[in-house]
């Protein structure tokens, strides 16, 4: 009996000093990636928002940035954020598990880093980085921030993934979306709109859809790269975003849902992150 306990517990302790070393490693790796962001971070210009910069532009998207943010409003150069939510694990069949995460954001040169943790099992934690940096796209879970799971890198299919992520997550920082930030807008109909945005090499078209407020509803891409048995594959893919707020002077949705919308005979619709915005910290550009 004391033998079984003495294993218990030298087992125990192990345990305990592994996942004491996975975090502290996994912090450096976060520090790292962070570090990389604020290296290629430039002062956005201008500095604050002029509402003439809107003449020209759809209506439904001068009416979006008129209920989201006043005039003279400063821009936005860097977010903290932190999330609650659930996050989809499963790849054919819905395996939902709780996550929170801590994700800093620079709008010029736009770029994030996700730090996201979850635990497969009671004590068994997930660390997840997810993150766009100076052109380089990042996937990284592992397992108690010690064994990866899975790590893509990359200024191609990858690169682009994480792109988009940013464009569509513009929904939390909005100045980012504005012409004078280099975005360009065309109307599709009455209640949507294509936007623009180049980092790079890299130039992506996302469809922007807005409720009857003029609040932002969705966004939606007509191909983004899912990974499938290890595979990148290429499907459609939606981001919903819904209980706007006023944060620091801009009215944001503080919750969100992102979905791959397959064909119906693979399930159709397939949401695989539920999350709400815990606290948002704004830096703006300088004046």
């Amino acid at each position: 009996m004391k033998i079984a306990l003495a294993t218990i517990l030298v087992v125990a302790l192990a345990f305990a000093a592994l996942t004491a070393w996975g975090a502290w490693k996994w912090r450096g790796l976060t520090q790292s990636l962070v570090d990389r962001l604020e290296a290629s971070r430039v002062a956005p210009s201008p500095a604050r928002f002029d509402a003439q910069e809107l003449a020209g532009l759809p209506p439904v998207v001068q009416r979006y940035f008129r209920v989201t943010m006043p005039d003279g409003a400063p821009i936005v150069a860097a977010v903290t954020v932190e999330h609650t939510g659930t996050f989809n694990l499963g790849e054919t069949v819905d395996n939902w598990t709780p996550f929170s995460s801590y994700q800093r954001v620079v709008t010029r040169r736009p770029g994030f880093v996700w730090d996201g943790r979850m635990n497969l099992l009671p004590g068994l934690g997930v660390r997840v980085h997810d993150a766009y940096v100076a052109g380089e796209g990042v996937l990284h879970p592992t397992v108690l921030g010690l064994f990866t799971l899975m790590e893509l890198r990359g200024t191609g299919a990858v690169a682009e993934g994480e792109f988009m992520r940013f464009f569509a997550e513009a929904a939390w920082y909005p100045t980012a979306l504005l012409p004078s930030q280099g975005v360009r807008w065309e109307a599709v109909d009455e209640r949507s709109a294509r936007a623009t945005m180049t980092d790079g090499g890299l130039s992506l078209t996302l469809t922007f859809t807005f409720d009857a407020q003029g609040l932002m509803e969705s966004v939606r891409a007509d191909a983004r790269g899912r990974t499938e048995s290890g595979k990148i594959v290429m499907r459609p893919w939606e981001g919903r975003w819904s209980n706007h707020q006023w944060r620091e002077g801009m009215r944001v949705p503080l919750s969100g849902e992102v979905a791959w919308l397959l064909p119906p005979e693979e399930g159709g619709r397939k949401p695989y992150w539920r999350g709400t915005i815990r606290s948002l910290s704004y830096e703006w550009a300088p004046y």
